[in-house]
């Protein structure tokens, strides 16, 4: 498969993603409500407060995601899994959210200027989004190789967002293919790594501008790793959107509430990767326009004691100081040896002219 160049930019809702945007910064709300309606509406509210520009939801059921069963595979029995100790049915029960809460929950978005949206986990979930209106999808990671899955939301022509945590480069390429096939203009693919919480060493953002140019489509980050450090560094990275999921306190508990920013968190991830974004400027060298004034500050030649006509200029009566309205110090070599064509005061600036 050939990619196609990178899109500059695309649209979702009013918002603008691309490399020419600040970061578009995506609050995941996940199963944080903790199955109460007035929750996640909070969640919502201080989402917006905190300046994130999307919340993001999960659409599915725990019947759509599993079966009730409470034995071998279906048990969450590693200790290392933040899961541990529920069956997979009684985990997608305490994180699902109700299908009847999106319709308030996107409603809440739009009135606060956020963009809303889910993450579909099967067909049934696509074509109840596509009652809603949904202005994008996201796949999630354990999602990006369900090909039909990939081809149902594809098929809405609305913008696609792929998590790739455990995609290999040939799952992603097939992943791709089928999203562009079936009828995707516009992809944003998020490196990911798929451990709750991940761990800065494991996260590897090096890997945005590769699936950029590999898949020619615009790259973000989906970050589960504490604090905002690694999602602000993904900025220099080119990561044009990023997802942190969101929580009102993580002591408050949640599935997801271990690796999840509160408001104040989020305030200084979208304030932060703002920054991180604008200093990327372009390349440039010289002195900006706000730099002219300190050149004044550099060192310069500068005649150190009084000089009669005809002296020579010499290391004690020249040095080179600040400020810097005198000859370059380059320049020094060049004046040593040679005589002032008039009498010269201590702390006058060295310039041709004093020079025979």
């Amino acid at each position: 498969m050939s990619a196609p160049s990178v899109e500059r930019h695309i649209e979702i809702g009013a918002r603008r993603i691309g490399q020419r945007c600040p970061p578009f910064i995506v609050a995941e709300m996940s199963g944080n409500h903790n199955q109460s309606l007035d929750r996640a509406l909070a969640i919502v509210e201080a989402a917006a407060r905190a300046g994130a520009h999307a919340l993001k939801i999960q659409t599915y059921t725990a019947d759509t995601m599993t079966l009730d069963l409470e034995e071998g595979a279906f048990f969450l029995s590693d200790p290392n899994n933040p899961w541990r100790g529920k069956s997979l049915y009684q985990l997608y029960q305490e994180a699902h959210t109700p299908w009847e809460w999106h319709r308030p929950i996107f409603d809440r978005c739009r009135h606060l200027g956020m963009v809303g949206f889910s993450s579909p986990f099967d067909a049934t979930a696509v074509n109840f989004l596509e009652t809603l209106e949904v202005p994008c999808y996201k796949i999630a990671s354990f999602e990006n190789t369900d090909i039909p899955l990939i081809r149902k939301v594809a098929s809405t022509g609305k913008p696609l967002i792929i998590s790739t945590g455990m995609a290999t480069e040939a799952e992603l390429a097939e992943t791709v293919e089928a999203a562009r096939s079936a009828g995707c203009k516009d992809l944003i693919l998020l490196k990911c790594t798929s451990t709750y919480p991940a761990s800065p060493d494991n996260t590897n953002i090096v890997t945005i501008p590769d699936l950029q140019s590999r898949f020619g489509c615009l790259a973000g980050l989906s970050d589960h790793t504490l604090g905002v450090g690694v999602a602000v560094a993904s900025v220099a990275m080119g990561a044009v959107l990023i997802e942190k999921h969101f929580t009102l306190r993580r002591a408050d508990g949640g599935v997801d509430s271990g690796f999840s920013l509160e408001p104040e968190e989020m305030r200084s991830l979208v304030l932060e990767t703002e920054k991180a974004w604008r200093s990327l400027g372009s390349v440039r060298y010289g002195p900006t326009d706000a730099e002219k004034p300190s050149m004044v500050f550099r060192r310069s030649l500068y005649v150190v004691k009084n000089l009669k006509a005809g002296d020579i200029f010499t290391a004690e009566s020249v040095r080179a100081i600040r400020p810097g309205y005198g000859l370059a110090p380059k320049h020094l070599d060049t004046v040593l040896g040679r005589r002032a064509r008039r009498d010269v005061r201590r702390g006058e600036p060295l310039s041709w002219d004093l020079v025979e």
